[in-house]
């Protein structure tokens, strides 16, 4: 038994569950060592906090394989990988919701389902592709002059105010895993930023979707004009 009385975890490399229970949402991207809010509401998902919390506190957060009305569906397929995160603070409220805040600890790959439990779904996980990104990514931005450039035509599209001062002094993988997370990606866009290599790389797609979105407006607008 561990210090909160639920069973010891089961490790991989001294800190990292081998099996995962799991947050399907579509659209929502965590990755390590940046923070997620979450709004919990539907009875499996409360369970699956309140079990991780009397545990290792662990969950895995996944996206859907395919667009899926909200809730997603039990058995809807997931992709085949996620990031691990640690519940590191929750509140209940009067309404019967539970908010929490989960931090990224590490990207993992499924390697097959388990048996579920009070109605969530569990997964065996693998790190091994992912472990050379468990400490701090020291890499760097593939061009950050460019990238800020970006956001801010983006960000004047979509009318997102921001705190610009904050931005500049944030450093690469800060800036470029902040942005990949609360930017309005489509689902896959956010996936195939979650499964990037490494900071470089993610900066790079980062940089392209940006400018994809905001030049395709432009190209929008040219055609509604002429």
């Amino acid at each position: 038994m561990n210090a909160t009385g639920g069973e010891t975890p089961n490790l991989v490399s001294g800190t990292l569950p081998a099996t995962l229970p799991i947050f399907p949402l579509a659209g929502v991207l965590l990755l390590p060592r940046r923070r997620l809010p979450l709004n919990i509401f539907e009875r499996r998902y409360l369970n699956m906090a309140e079990d991780a919390l009397y545990s290792d506190r662990m969950i895995g957060m996944v996206q859907p394989l395919r667009p899926q009305a909200d809730p997603v569906g039990e058995g809807a397929e997931i992709y085949s990988v996620g990031c691990a995160g640690r519940i590191v603070s929750s509140a209940e409220t009067t309404d019967g919701r539970m908010l929490v805040a989960v931090d990224g600890v590490c990207r993992f790959r499924w390697a097959g389902e388990l048996a579920g439990k009070r109605g969530y779904r569990l997964v065996a996980a693998e790190y091994g592709d992912f472990l050379a990104g468990f400490a701090k990514d020291r890499g760097a931005a593939a061009d950050r002059a460019r990238l800020l450039a970006a956001v801010h035509n983006f960000f004047d599209l979509k009318k997102i105010e921001a705190d610009w001062a904050a931005i500049g002094e944030a450093d690469d993988e800060s800036l470029v895993a902040s942005l990949a997370m609360v930017c309005p990606f489509e689902p896959r866009e956010k996936q195939a930023l979650l499964e990037c290599p490494g900071l470089g790389e993610r900066s790079e797609l980062l940089t392209a979707l940006l400018e994809l979105a905001v030049h395709g407006a432009g190209e929008a607008a040219f055609t509604v004009k002429h």
